[in-house]
């Protein structure tokens, strides 16, 4: 798989039938490693590691109904009243970050709700901050690191 612009994670990660595999430590068994997958992980854990988000509070690929159709957001870290904080949107590292990719989790966050907004392909990050009052987003350089309220 290819280096991301992401700190490198330990992942543990196998062939059966031909096929990788990576244990998910988030949903605690094995998924088929996509190139998708391979960025959902290493973002994940850069969350968790990094900027000190629980894992107790990380849901990946977490289900959502947008109008009356099945979505499934990459990663959703809620806070410790059980509301989305953040939303993140992962692509294989060869999808480009387009006006489509933040249409796409604007319209999750219609639903959620959620304070912070990421986009990236493991090699591109954009991070954004909601400003509900004037219906946009504001863009960070980073996400702010982890803090109980």
């Amino acid at each position: 798989m290819q280096k991301l612009n992401l700190p490198s994670v330990d992942l543990k990660i196998k062939s059966k039938e031909n096929k990788l595999f990576i244990f998910d430590p988030f949903r605690k068994k094995e998924i088929l490693l996509t190139p998708e997958e391979w960025v959902r992980q290493h973002v994940a854990n850069y969350l968790v590691y990094h900027k000190n988000y629980p894992i107790s509070l990380t849901v990946l690929e977490r289900e959502l109904i947008l109008n009356n159709t099945k979505k499934r957001t990459d990663i959703v870290i809620y806070n410790t009243l059980g509301t989305p904080e953040i939303i993140v949107e992962c692509k294989a590292s060869s999808v480009k970050i387009t006006q489509q990719v933040f249409d796409q989790i604007a319209r999750y966050n219609l639903k959620l709700n959620a304070n912070y907004l990421i986009v990236t392909n493991g090699l591109e990050h954009y991070f954004c901050q909601m400003d509900f009052k004037n219906e946009r987003y504001v863009f960070l350089k980073d996400i702010p690191n982890y803090t109980t309220k």
